[in-house]
């Protein structure tokens, strides 16, 4: 079953290493960034997934939210991963074909994407601080995920 993530506006090139390490050491099939305004795909890149870059297909497209359509047509269902989500990620059936969206470490996810996705989750948090690093958020989405299909 197709396990892909949707990457929005992540610029920052560490967050997307740590991402993209993560991504595939949970079996993810590949990730998808925009070709515009997302982060580059050099050599500190590479460092930073301690080379999981070369081992995850990297998808650079022009629309994303013609991709989310692209991908629903097809039967994969697009989840979002943010602080605007109703319902807790734990709460919610992750399995079958999936496209988990995770957005900037600023902004999250553009209203558009968020628009687009069929559903959206979100991670709980007890303390003061209002988010988890992009990064972080990943690894706690994409466990749960694996979590899921594991069961």
């Amino acid at each position: 079953e197709p396990l892909l993530l949707l990457l929005d506006r992540i610029t920052d090139i560490r967050n997307f290493g740590a991402i993209s390490r993560t991504a595939e050491g949970l079996g993810f099939h590949a990730i998808i960034i925009p070709s515009k305004g997302g982060a580059l795909i050099n050599q500190e890149a590479m460092n930073s997934s301690a080379g999981a870059l070369a081992h995850i297909p990297v998808c650079r497209v022009k629309n994303l939210s013609g991709t989310i359509q692209y991908l629903q047509n097809n039967g994969i269902r697009v989840v979002a991963c943010t602080d605007k989500g109703e319902e807790i990620i734990y709460r919610k059936n992750l399995t079958g074909p999936l496209t988990l969206v995770l957005g900037s470490e600023s902004d999250g996810i553009s209203a558009e994407i968020l628009a687009a996705c069929d559903d959206a989750v979100k991670i709980p948090m007890f303390g003061k601080i209002q988010s988890y690093n992009v990064s972080v958020s990943m690894a706690i989405a994409g466990a749960e995920i694996i979590r899921q299909r594991m069961s």
